[in-house]
């Protein structure tokens, strides 16, 4: 029998990454076990994107590199390539987790965290999979085969299978702000000239931004009367210089930076948000109960975020726009009716948040743990 300083003694690898919808959900996770056990030591593997660099360092948490490319999408020789890498993304794989030696692998999407369940599941190291979207994504698709349990955040999950590896938690959500301060006080300090009775409109195409709402939204304010009106707008970079510049012109209160790496404590603030349709934001909002205008980013693999959006519109929670429909008219027109009708607006944040399942870290937090336990 182990003793009690074995217990403590616990290795999480958690594979993936690149984008936020990816990445907050396993930083969420991570959080909740480190609070449930202080001793435990917890690796990514994932990209070498700057942004999941980045953002790993900013929440103080180790990070390995595999090479790997997706193989949906792009040309033959492009998939080819991608082919090619993916025994040399295993070898990566197989050695870092020889030399980690880890308790448990949760992957949690994105094509980089293929090789690493795969690498976990040939050395039989206890591994499970998180699926934030109702539509999985063709590496968890695959995944699932070779996952002893499945966390699904919506009921049903397409093309997840029914049984008693699938378990229905909700999406993962970071409750805590990044460890290193500087970025996470310049976000708890927005707002803070936010005046009671004022319409504050937080702005966000995702972690890489979004062009199609930056213009629209632009569009919209010139059409408004913009007394009492706080804007908060994540742009992402390319666009960041070129959306302040508009906001200058307008002369209205606004904060515009490319990422703000404490967004749940801006959604506190927000009267309406207006953002993609990604599972994370979704999961946030939800917990929160603010109300939505959702664009749903048309090419995201099988349109998952046109049915994420779908589901809360059919429940009242938030209203949806195709990304094709949008336009500063369009935007214009629904923020005016939504802030002029606060009884419908506060709805919307009740039927969001009906549908928030706010434990889905502590929950897989704890069934990784428990899989070490049952080893005693």
């Amino acid at each position: 029998m182990k003793n009690k300083s074995d217990l403590n003694k616990f290795n999480l690898v958690i594979a993936g990454g690149k984008t936020g919808g990816h990445l907050f959900p396993g930083i969420a996770v991570a959080q909740a076990l480190k609070s449930e056990n202080p001793h435990a030591r917890i690796l990514f593997v994932g990209t070498d994107a700057p942004f999941e660099i980045s953002t790993l360092k900013t929440y103080g948490l180790n990070h390995k590199t595999i090479i790997s490319k997706p193989i949906k999408g792009g040309s033959l020789m492009d998939k080819l390539t991608s082919s090619s890498l993916i025994l040399v993304s295993l070898i990566q794989s197989l050695i870092i987790l020889t030399r980690f030696k880890p308790d448990f692998v949760l992957g949690v999407g994105g094509f980089s965290s293929f090789a690493v369940v795969l690498a976990a599941w040939i050395l039989r190291i206890p591994r499970a999979i998180q699926e934030q979207n109702s539509i999985p994504g063709i590496t968890n698709r695959l995944l699932s085969r070779f996952a002893n349990t499945i966390f699904t955040a919506f009921e049903p999950t397409k093309g997840m299978p029914i049984n008693h590896k699938t378990q229905y938690v909700g999406n993962p959500v970071r409750r805590t702000s990044p460890r290193q301060g500087q970025n996470s006080n310049q976000d708890s300090n927005l707002g803070t000239d936010i005046k009671p009775g004022d319409f504050t409109i937080l702005v966000t195409g995702g972690s890489q931004g979004a062009a199609t709402i930056n213009h629209a939204v632009i569009e919209a304010l010139n059409l408004m009367d913009l007394t009492r009106v706080h804007i908060i707008h994540q742009t992402g970079i390319p666009e960041e210089s070129q959306i302040r510049e508009a906001y200058d012109k307008l002369k209205v209160t606004s904060t515009v930076r490319a990422f703000f790496q404490d967004m749940p404590a801006l959604q506190d603030r927000a009267s309406l948000v207006i953002t993609r349709a990604g599972a994370s934001t979704i999961s946030e909002l939800s917990i929160k109960g603010v109300p939505a205008i959702l664009v749903p980013f048309p090419y995201a693999a099988d349109d998952h975020q046109t049915y994420n959006a779908k589901t809360l519109a059919d429940k009242g929670a938030a209203i949806l726009i195709a990304d094709r429909d949008l336009t500063g008219q369009l935007l214009k027109e629904t923020i005016q009716t939504l802030r002029t009708d606060k009884e419908k607006l506060k709805e919307m944040g009740i039927a969001f948040k009906q549908l928030a399942m706010p434990d889905a870290d502590k929950i897989i937090a704890a069934v990784i743990l428990n899989t070490k336990k049952m080893e005693v």
